[in-house]
């Protein structure tokens, strides 16, 4: 499977208000992405894994979800011959430094947390897919 060349983003979260504020972040960004949304790693790592279709751009995945949680689908995603280039960049409820460096370790190459506020959410989510086609480095990993 070769990673699609059109802006297409999943998104692997179980909360259905969060997906649902991701997409309008996403709308009012305004920049041309097909978003796919997916409520656990389960029906993720089907999704990744089906063989007819290429990859999305990036995923956005969040680390707390039934069935398979995030801290699984990363290490699968990135043990996985078709799946290791794929840009992750996980979003969480809470920021634990120790957790960002296994994270960073492991593949990823974005963390930010879920911020309260909208319009932060919107700039989170415009600087991660702004960065993700240029090196990621320790120091850069987490977005605040």
């Amino acid at each position: 499977m070769k990673l699609s060349t059109a802006r297409s983003v999943f998104l692997a979260d179980d909360d259905a208000d969060d997906c649902a504020l991701f997409e309008e972040a996403l709308i009012e960004i305004a920049l041309p992405i097909q978003l796919t949304t997916v409520n656990d790693g389960e029906q993720l790592m089907n999704l990744l894994n089906r063989d007819n279709g290429p990859l999305p751009s990036v995923l956005f995945l969040d680390l707390n979800m039934p069935r398979k949680n995030g801290f699984e689908c990363l290490s699968e995603i990135k043990h996985s011959k078709h799946l290791s280039n794929l840009n992750v960049i996980i979003l969480s409820t809470s920021y634990q430094p120790e957790v960002a460096n296994l994270l960073y370790k492991n593949g990823a190459h974005y963390y930010f947390r879920k911020p309260s506020n909208f319009n932060d959410l919107k700039r989170l989510i415009h600087e991660a897919l702004t960065k993700i086609t240029h090196h990621h480095t320790k120091e850069t990993f987490v977005l605040s």
